[in-house]
């Protein structure tokens, strides 16, 4: 079952498209898989990665849900509810 978190999630635009954005402006490429915030677009790393800035984004701003980022990939977490979309 979908929480409404994810159900009523929106796909903004991107901030960047050339990969975490915490990572580059830090000046480091060292990220493993994308997420994209479903509220602001914000795009930060995944938790396998070494700054796991997607979470660090939603710790700060309380923005609920990310998108998988990857090409061929179209999933849904939401922070929340810890529920898969």
């Amino acid at each position: 079952m979908t929480c409404d978190h994810i159900t009523l999630a929106d796909s903004p635009t991107p901030q960047t498209t050339e990969g975490c954005q915490d990572c580059l402006a830090a000046g480091s490429h060292d990220w493993v898989h994308l997420r994209l915030c479903e509220s602001c677009g914000h795009v930060g790393c995944c938790d396998s990665s070494p700054m796991r800035h997607a979470t660090a984004h939603f710790k700060e701003t309380s923005h609920p849900v990310i998108k998988s980022f990857q090409p061929g990939e179209n999933w849904k977490w939401c922070y929340v509810d810890e529920t898969l979309g």
